[in-house]
């Protein structure tokens, strides 16, 4: 009897577990480009372009292996407009028995899925390395679900950077020397860019047409769209960035948007790279000689401890999880979000370069944007909608936690142990952008001073009684405490003004 294979756009690994369960004489391959997918949120042109791109390659190779594959482009009359409208058609014309599927990474789709009249066989995504009871045993009992114990595990059980039971050179994590400012100079060229072939060019005209309006520059369009050019971009990295990725992973630079960062994270998530596989290359790296302990670290920790860690709070946390609201913010977003029309410069340049590349690296996303969202009280369910449209590597199992959790602090501290808020001078710390600001970072107050320093002050005020026990931030009270009375008057009157701005639409 003929099954359905659901394989998702975000699925395109030769070793998915659906494709594991299936027999190639009989199941039929169901993928498709639906509207429903496209339109959720307002995505951003390229990430669409690339993920409808990757699939119709994919589907392709899983021809070429010797699979029946039923490809739904989205310009077909005959496209319901739905993953399970897809289904549903596609099972009356084989008249098929049921649906294998590996678990999709949001609880929208599953949900969804899951109410299908048909007879559905939903596998776990083996993809990842931690399971779903995994992280639920190593969670429960906790009252600290603190990332670095779970990293801790993850390498232990992958046996990466370990000698034995112990970890290589001494210590479990290197972040102290991850943290360098900006350097004067780049001597790497970003990522590998490819040339559009005629696949990847009729879909960039597909999505034009249909996605023109959408926030976010289609063309040039430069990804990689199958897993031969992603391994080529990650050797690439490995061999000319790797080596300095770890001191400059937290700088920023007014006039280079990579620095030594491996934009491969799109397509680990799309399923183009074998995230373990990709650690297993930096590991080599080390092991070589070729790379310092630091940026081999840093990085793996960011796929094997960040990576799986978000995908275990978000399935822990359940549906509601992008809901929740805890410090009850209910500013709107503002419109320079869309159009980088701001005076301060480190927001226009990351919105900016958001709109261009549908890129940008995590200090940007937490310490700029979303720095900036928290200190201002935005609503973090439409933070949380922006994040999830505009990044190509966006996908919610991995951007929720990461906005509602770590950035906006709206689960109480389940990812955090605090917020991550600060001043102006973090950010002129880490990058050259104060430099090329209207805004003055060293004014702590005036029609000149940064907007991060008033909101800094006024976010702390806002929230004391929720955060003035927080070990973590006694240091900033108490500071508080200390400043003239008139100065603090002024500071809080000042970051009134500035909201009011907001609130009236106006430009700041």
């Amino acid at each position: 009897m003929t099954r359905l294979v659901l394989v998702l756009g975000d699925q395109l690994s030769p070793n998915l577990s659906a494709l594991q369960k299936a027999d190639k004489d009989t199941d039929i391959i169901v993928m498709a480009e639906v509207a429903d997918e496209a339109s959720y949120v307002p995505h951003h042109p390229k990430k669409i372009a690339f993920i409808f791109a990757a699939m119709r390659k994919f589907a392709d190779a899983l021809r070429d292996d010797g699979w029946q594959v039923d490809y739904t482009k989205l310009d077909d009359p005959e496209n319901s407009g739905s993953i399970t409208g897809e289904l549903l058609r596609r099972a009356e014309q084989h008249d098929a028995s049921g649906v294998i599927a590996t678990e999709p990474g949001e609880w929208r789709l599953i949900e969804a899925l899951q109410d299908m009249p048909l007879k559905l066989h939903m596998i776990a995504d083996t993809r990842f390395i931690a399971s779903h009871k995994e992280f639920e045993d190593w969670a429960e009992g906790r009252k600290e679900l603190r990332m670095e114990w779970f990293y801790r595990d993850m390498r232990r059980k992958t046996g990466l950077l370990m000698d034995g039971d112990k970890p290589v050179e001494g210590k479990w994590n290197f972040d102290h020397d991850n943290r360098k400012p900006a350097p004067d100079d780049v001597d790497f060229n970003g990522p590998m860019q490819f040339t559009p072939d005629e696949t990847v060019e009729e879909v960039l005209d597909l999505v034009e047409q249909r996605f023109g309006d959408n926030f976010g520059t289609l063309r040039p369009f430069w990804f990689a769209t199958d897993t031969g050019q992603a391994r080529r971009q990650l050797t690439h990295w490995v061999k000319h960035a790797l080596p300095k990725f770890g001191d400059f992973q937290d700088a920023m630079l007014n006039d280079n948007r990579f620095l030594y960062h491996s934009i491969i994270s799109f397509y680990i998530n799309a399923g183009l790279l074998d995230p373990l596989e990709v650690c297993e290359q930096v590991e080599q790296a080390y092991k070589d000689g070729h790379a310092p302990i630091n940026a081999a670290e840093g990085f793996i920790r960011q796929i094997i401890g960040w990576r799986e860690y978000m995908r275990g709070i978000y399935f822990l946390e359940g549906p509601d999880y992008t809901s929740r609201n805890v410090l009850g913010h209910e500013r709107a977003l503002p419109s320079f979000f869309w159009d980088a029309d701001t005076r301060m410069n480190c927001v226009s340049k990351t919105v900016a370069q958001t709109r261009d590349e549908a890129y940008a690296h995590h200090i940007q996303r937490l310490m700029v944007t979303g720095n900036f969202a928290l200190l201002a009280g935005i609503d973090p369910h439409e933070v949380h909608e922006w994040y999830l449209a505009v990044y190509a590597d966006a996908y919610e199992w991995v951007e929720a936690p990461n906005v509602i959790g770590m950035s906006q602090f709206a689960d109480g501290g389940i990812v955090g142990s605090k917020p991550y808020v600060s001043s102006g001078s973090y950010i002129d710390r880490m990058s050259d952008y104060c430099k090329h600001c209207d805004y003055k970072v060293k004014d702590k107050t005036g029609p000149d001073a940064c907007p991060f320093n008033l909101l800094y002050w006024d976010f702390l005020m806002r929230h004391r009684d929720r955060f003035s026990d927080n070990p973590r931030m006694g240091n900033m009270y108490r500071t508080w405490d200390r400043m003239d009375e008139a100065r603090r008057e002024t500071v809080l009157e000042d970051a009134k003004t500035l909201l009011s701005r907001l609130d009236a639409g106006e430009s700041v």
